[in-house]
């Protein structure tokens, strides 16, 4: 089981879908959040990608120096940039990082975004032409630690004796992570990809998009990794826990949502429609379970005005853990969390469930230079603080 945390790169705050408790995302800010997951004994960072983020390389890359051993989760687009141009920021980032890159190919699922971005190419198209893309990109990868030249001439892409000289510390080529829901995604995800990531459904819809990944990838002969995007809203008790819930929607006005689910309903993703699925654009600020909680201690608030990923884990460390060991037992080992506002939680949440996760990965999450105690704080400048008999 591998923990990731976020890089809020399309902004952060205590509150969705108002400029209310919105804070200053800049690179002093970046630095915090990936220090603390750094610190805190996290895997990665996921950084989106976007129109509403700031660029993902350019972030990551100004967070190398920053970190020791936090890795980038740092997303692929195809059609954006040549796959050749992408194998030698793939290369160059992962030797400066000493090996601390992971990629996450988005083909796009909002097609006005797209096309102003230069890309037209409709939904199953852009997944043939991320086929080529990812086809060209790993062999100039792999090729590198040879010297080798290679030629594609395909429907969307070409390129004659491309090469590249300096090659990544990974071998072959840093792991690739990918996400989608349609069939052609899974198709994609079954040829080409490391690892399938899903975002936060139900446990049996979850369990149904693995089966049918697995199963096609068992026909190419190919074995994935298997991971799930979720938010996190965890607290001492479960009602403390529903209360931060209800607060981070507190603001939100019915306008706000119609607009938001509208645009989402205008997109072509197929993920994107299993998430607006979920609630249908519905709640009730009087009771914010009610439509909203998916599956135990699963609530689809988030995603009333958050594109992408709309799920979040809500309870006690007791009962977030149980889901996360649930998630676990249908073969997932990578689970990449968030929680607003993004600096605490990260603390909170490593805090309050890191230990209760399996002994294996309590001992990798806490692994780094041993301190002595005392742990807590001197209470009246004598008193070493205990552990409490509950």
């Amino acid at each position: 089981m591998k923990i990731l945390w976020f890089i809020p790169t399309h902004g952060d705050s205590r509150y969705l879908g108002t400029s209310r408790g919105g804070r200053q995302t800049d690179l002093a800010y970046f630095k915090q959040v990936a220090i603390a997951a750094d610190t805190l004994g996290y895997e990665g960072v996921l950084i989106p990608t976007g129109r509403s983020c700031e660029d993902p390389f350019t972030v990551a890359a100004s967070l190398i120096d920053a970190t020791r051993r936090l890795k980038f989760l740092v997303a692929l687009r195809p059609g954006l940039i040549t796959p050749a141009q992408y194998a030698r920021i793939t290369s160059t980032f992962d030797r400066l990082s000493g090996g601390r890159l992971l990629l996450n190919l988005v083909t796009g699922g909002d097609a006005e975004e797209l096309e102003g971005d230069g890309l037209f190419l409709p939904h199953g198209e852009r997944y043939a032409l991320s086929s080529e893309f990812l086809t060209i990109w790993r062999e100039i990868l792999s090729r590198s630690h040879t010297g080798e030249g290679y030629d594609h001439d395909g429907q969307h892409l070409q390129v004659k004796g491309a090469r590249l000289l300096y090659p990544p510390v990974q071998r072959p080529y840093p792991p690739l992570f990918f996400g989608g829901s349609s069939p052609e995604a899974h198709e994609l995800a079954a040829q080409q990809l490391d690892t399938y990531l899903t975002w936060g459904e139900p446990p049996a819809a979850v369990a149904a998009k693995v089966a049918d990944v697995k199963a096609r990838a068992a026909r190419h002969g190919r074995t994935l990794e298997y991971g799930i995007r979720l938010h996190v809203i965890v607290r001492e008790t479960e009602e403390a826990a529903w209360d931060a819930a209800r607060e981070l929607v507190q603001h939100l006005d019915p306008a706000t949502v119609a607009a938001a689910q509208k645009k989402f309903a205008a997109m072509d993703s197929v993920g994107q429609r299993r998430m607006a699925e979920l609630h249908g654009g519905q709640y009730d600020p009087s009771d914010i379970r009610k439509g909203l909680e998916v599956a135990p201690n699963l609530w689809a608030g988030v995603g009333l005005v958050r594109g992408g990923a709309g799920t979040a884990l809500v309870g006690n460390p007791e009962q977030v853990a149980a889901r996360i060991r649930e998630y676990a037992d249908l073969g997932l080992k990578h689970f990449v969390l968030s929680g607003y506002p993004h600096l605490e939680e990260a603390y909170r949440f490593a805090e309050l469930v890191f230990p209760l996760l399996p002994l294996d990965l309590r001992e990798q999450l806490t692994r780094q230079p041993a301190l002595t105690g005392p742990f807590g704080e001197i209470v009246a400048n004598t008193y070493v603080p205990q552990a409490s008999a509950s």
